[in-house]
């Protein structure tokens, strides 16, 4: 009898078998969920605070709208899916739409209304933050839009692809596999949008996302077209005379499956767990790692995210030898403990001294992530067997939307949490970014320079050399302009209602706005004069005019630093008196940026171009360690990010031992329902004799 049901196993296994190519086709896809998802939901509130200065709370709760929103299209989605009949199948239409939809938003969620121009439309710095924040609202709301539309689809097509737990298993595993190959890229994004050919000499990350943003859409539009053309669905022959059914029905089939209940909890609170190791994973390597460098905590995330990803890759190899002889949920209780000691290991490897200690969690954590992802899809996929049993139908895309859904709300939850969390640490992304605004403008003018460091008499009066400086000047006439309207909007400004002791402040603040827009004034003027110069100028009669133009290019950059290092100054100051816990901290902040202050003020922009090189470069390498936190901002920080995921897997724990499907549970109801498929076709035979006699 035994050996009778291992036959039965082994021919149920060949019956479901996936060829190799509708595995690659299927396993591309991978690259939204894994790879593109997680980018959206870790680098947009991290660039958005660290680098646009938005508040962590508003963007916490601006990434749980979308999931809100995710509430009501989901299961829509899932349900019209299920419902669709067309010549192209009932998935495979939305893969297209979906995949061209997600690469099209995208781009469109990087390019973030940002600058002086824009910052001039607004009467407040609260109302153009608040003008961001609904930016990056729509556009989230967009592109988690998009991403329901291919991934609920693209999700419940692989359950129907195979009715093998195991197969299924292999395919969902593919699917990570690729997800995480395309993933060991994607931590690099970061350092890429870092580097200056993307973001410009005076930008910063954000600047350098949006050119990112476009190769990614390149490569994500020809692949919807292949995966859409490649890829079959089996199992519509038997489903498109299925019966439509109501949206309720199905909601409510879904909710009545106890199974699918506890795993959804396990999903929901391991998903609030990994997304508070991304969020506040992406802050430690940067501000307490490496004390506020963007560059080497960039480059850390960068090898950390890749380590990560092949570990995903690897880690697919086990899962499947593991999960067939262990069984599903006991594979998946693995990964739970996985994660748990990795969360322990970080309290001795999150060491300045030795900063590549991280790569001990990470290596943990993504292996028991890869386990956990893989194995809720592929359940998912025997709780729908389950159901077809008892109810007769398939309904993949109604219980892949609401498991995906909650692992999405939980993503978003967390992310709302940690935001409140971050602002609680007393994390000052203001500072963070009024350091980033100064040391961009230093950049701009060492850029500048040294365009001219090499020019002699003879090479500066060439034709060369004329061109050069025409752009130069033409340049430099159009920021003074933006900025001089950027300065004038601000004095005109109505002080917004702050804590008492500003007002002070904002006096000395407006006295200095109005100076710098006098000498902005002037200086265009002396631009518009130069150009018209230059534009009539002989190239062997221009190397008086060159020389005089040079101080002309700098000065705009220089009245920048000097605004941007006084409201630097300003601000710390006014921190001083709001926050006990990071008082000490903040006063020697304030002692060296009142050093670099007067640094910037006492510069020449007439200076020899081998002087101003030498001064800015000190002033640069002096302004890095400003965007160190406070301690207590950087131990609060490590004791949520070490402790809230750790006490959720452990709820996750719970959950998981409660689901009761196991795997001979899952062969013997896939040969239940091959036995009826069986019956049906014998009766639809005997029933097309009786109707010919």
């Amino acid at each position: 009898m035994e050996g009778r049901d291992k036959s039965t196993l082994k021919s149920a296994r060949r019956n479901g078998h996936i060829s190799f190519g509708q595995l690659a086709a299927y396993s591309a896809g991978g690259i939204i969920p894994i790879a593109l998802f997680n980018i959206a939901g870790q680098l947009v509130g991290l660039m958005g605070n660290i680098s646009l200065g938005l508040s962590a709370f508003w963007l916490g709760l601006i990434m749980i709208i979308p999931r809100l929103w995710d509430a009501f299209s989901d299961p829509i989605v899932g349900h019209l899916s299920d419902n669709t009949r067309t010549r192209w199948g009932r998935r495979r239409p939305y893969l297209l739409i979906g995949g061209i939809a997600v690469a099209v938003f995208f781009v469109v969620m990087w390019w973030i209304p940002k600058g002086e121009a824009v910052h001039a439309w607004f009467p407040s710095d609260a109302g153009f933050q608040r003008f961001q924040l609904v930016y990056i609202l729509v556009a989230l709301l967009l592109f988690f839009t998009a991403t329901t539309v291919f991934e609920i689809p693209h999700g419940a097509l692989g359950m129907e692809m195979t009715n093998d737990p195991h197969e299924r298993t292999r395919l969902f595993s593919g699917k990570s596999f690729i997800g995480n190959l395309f993933a060991m890229s994607t931590p690099w994004l970061f350092a890429l949008a870092n580097t200056e050919a993307f973001r410009g000499p005076g930008g910063n990350e954000a600047d350098g996302m949006r050119y990112v943003s476009l190769l990614i859409a390149a490569v994500l539009i020809p692949l919807s077209f292949w995966w859409t053309a490649k890829l079959r669905e089996p199992g519509f022959v038997k489903v498109v005379k299925q019966e439509k059914t109501h949206f309720w029905t199905d909601m409510k089939v879904v909710g009545t499956n106890k199974n699918f209940i506890y795993l959804v909890l396990t999903i929901f609170t391991l998903a609030m767990g990994f997304n508070f190791v991304n969020l506040l994973g992406s802050y430690i390597p940067i501000f307490y790692v490496f004390g506020g460098d963007k560059i080497e905590g960039a480059r850390l995330l960068g090898i950390n995210g890749t380590v990560w990803a092949i570990t995903g890759v690897l880690a697919v190899f086990p899962l499947n030898l593991i999960s067939p002889k262990l069984g599903k949920r006991n594979t998946l209780i693995i990964a739970m403990l996985l994660m748990c000691f990795a969360q322990l290991s970080k309290i001795v490897c999150y060491n300045p001294q030795h900063p590549y200690l991280v790569l001990i969690p990470t290596i943990l954590l993504s292996a028991g992530m890869l386990f956990f992802f893989t194995l809720g899809a592929s359940m998912v996929g025997d709780i729908c067997d389950e159901d077809e049993l008892r109810t007769g139908r398939r309904s993949e895309g109604s219980y892949y939307s609401i498991f995906w859904w909650f692992i999405k709300l939980g993503t978003a939850f967390a992310s709302f949490v940690a935001g409140i969390l971050i602002t609680l640490t007393l994390f000052d992304q203001t500072q963070v970014t009024k350091v980033d605004s100064l040391q961009g403008s230093i950049r701009e003018m060492q850029s500048k320079i040294e365009v001219w460091q090499n020019y002699d008499g003879s090479v500066s009066a060439s034709e060369e050399g004329l061109k050069t400086v025409r752009l130069q000047i033409a340049g430099a006439l159009k920021e003074s302009k933006d900025y001089k309207a950027y300065l004038d909007n601000e004095i005109t400004k109505k002080p917004e209602k702050k804590k008492s002791g500003r007002a002070e402040n904002d006096a000395q603040r407006k006295n200095v706005l109005m100076n710098a827009s006098a000498v902005t004034g002037s200086l265009i003027q002396e631009l518009e004069t130069t150009e018209r110069s230059l534009a009539m100028a002989e190239p062997v009669h221009a190397d008086s005019l060159l020389r005089a133009a040079i101080p002309l290019v700098m000065q705009s950059g220089l009245t920048k630093a000097r605004i941007y290092s006084f409201d630097l100054l300003a601000h710390l100051r006014a921190r001083i008196k709001q926050h006990e816990k990071s008082r000490e901290h903040t006063s020697q902040l304030t002692q060296n940026i009142s050093d670099i202050h007067d640094r910037v003020n006492g510069l020449n922009a007439a200076s020899s171009p081998a002087i101003l090189v030498r001064e800015l470069a000190a002033i640069e390498e002096d302004i890095e360690p400003l965007k160190k936190q406070s301690p207590y901002t950087l131990l609060m920080m490590r004791v949520v990010e070490i402790g809230l995921p750790l006490l959720l897997s452990l709820l996750a724990l719970f959950f998981a031992v409660r689901y009761t499907l196991t795997e001979k549970r899952s062969f013997e109801i896939k040969e239940l329902l091959r036995q009826r498929e069986k019956d049906d076709n014998e009766g639809t035979g005997h029933q097309g004799e009786l109707q010919g006699i």
